[in-house]
């Protein structure tokens, strides 16, 4: 995946799958509530991942979903997952090198800057 919608999509994949592995019997609304997206986005989410087989809904009586179901990984969604965390830590380590480097670069001018203004003409 290289376009940043591409990106964005993976990561917004890889939020539901990590809050749905610990909590299966979330609401779709609470779901969305905790990801910060709107609930017809988290269904259109929910239904590419289970269209991609990663994610299946299933009947559980005990379930504090008033309808009674919950969502779970499939096996192919718990090695997804794997891959997807990999890549998603990967380009969070990336984006955490750039912006270390932009700091140092920053507190470089600052301090350049700094030292020019104590100079008396």
């Amino acid at each position: 995946m290289s376009s940043r919608q591409a990106k964005l999509q993976e990561d917004t994949y890889f939020r539901v799958m990590r809050i749905l592995q610990e909590n299966p019997d979330l609401t779709q609304r609470e779901l969305a509530e905790k990801l910060g997206i709107s609930v017809g986005g988290l269904n259109y989410c929910l239904k590419a991942l289970m269209g991609k087989g990663m994610v299946k809904m299933k009947n559980f009586a005990n379930s504090k979903n008033k309808f009674g179901y919950v969502y779970v990984l499939t096996p192919s969604g718990v090695a997804e997952k794997a891959a997807i965390t990999h890549r998603f830590f990967q380009r969070k380590m990336d984006e955490y090198e750039a912006l270390k480097a932009e700091i140092e670069t920053l507190r470089a001018e600052v301090e350049k800057l700094a030292g020019e203004g104590n100079q008396k003409v």
